[in-house]
């Protein structure tokens, strides 16, 4: 028997869903998303965005098989120093919204020109590389190892705010390619044979404008029909990689 019967005034709410629905004013195309407390719910902005998702491998296999503590030492390893990574120098007006979303880890920017794409790409680099640091410490305590896909994704977006006044719930919601586009292909990341970091085909392009010739050697472009042109790699920060290789010790 339940013990509270919900009661939805669903005749006095309909009056207050034709407001939400009827409040909506402009959308107004920026080059660049203001600060948050400039989202109201009437207004929404469309500008650059690139989101970035790291997505755990397997981790239906470590959360059912492994003992409860180990568990909870690998997901924190690998979820509090990716949120330091993606938070790194960023400020409110660059760092739109960053979270977790089951065993996912992502973060959206605003991204207006193309050295901005290339310093989330960045922060893609140096998640792949400290995997390698976070597995050799996981093997140096006899906990699993584990494995991410890092999906990019540029393009522009809508964002509108969304949720319900005064009630302490809202946020921003995306509507368009960027943040679906890096979701999916952080799902295809580190297996069946395609490396770590996968990027958009309108990611790559704004990327590869601002690396060199050597650089862009590292990609490999491929097809699928879910997904269209893509292009993975999996490239590391040397100086940082070198230091994990030689004991991590100064």
């Amino acid at each position: 028997m339940l013990g509270f019967i919900l009661q939805h005034n669903y005749k006095e709410r309909k009056a207050k869903v034709e407001e939400i629905l009827d409040n909506t004013k402009s959308v107004e195309e920026v080059d660049k998303f203001p600060r948050d407390q400039d989202f109201t719910y009437s207004n929404g902005y469309k500008a650059w965005a690139s989101a970035i998702f790291v997505d755990l491998r397997d981790s239906t296999s470590l959360f059912s098989n492994e003992d409860e503590v180990k568990v909870a030492k690998v997901v924190r390893g690998f979820t509090s120093e990716i949120i330091e990574i993606l938070k790194k120098d960023a400020n409110d007006t660059e760092l739109k919204e960053i979270g977790i979303r089951g065993d996912c880890v992502y973060a959206v920017y605003s991204t207006p020109k193309k050295a901005d794409i290339q310093d989330v790409a960045d922060r893609a680099i140096y998640i792949n590389t400290y995997m390698k640091m976070l597995n050799k410490l996981l093997v140096a305590r006899a906990l699993p190892i584990i494995k991410a896909g890092i999906g990019l994704a540029a393009h522009p977006t809508l964002a509108v705010k969304a949720g319900r006044h005064s009630s302490g719930v809202h946020n921003l919601v995306w509507v368009g390619k960027s943040v679906a586009s890096a979701l999916k292909l952080s799902d295809l990341g580190n297996k069946n044979n395609i490396s770590p970091i996968v990027m958009s085909d309108d990611f790559y392009f704004n990327y590869s404008s601002k690396i060199s010739d050597e650089a862009k050697t590292w990609w490999s472009k491929e097809y699928d029909s879910s997904y269209g042109e893509y292009h993975h790699g999996n490239v590391i920060k040397t100086e940082f990689n070198d230091w994990i290789k030689n004991g991590m010790n100064n």
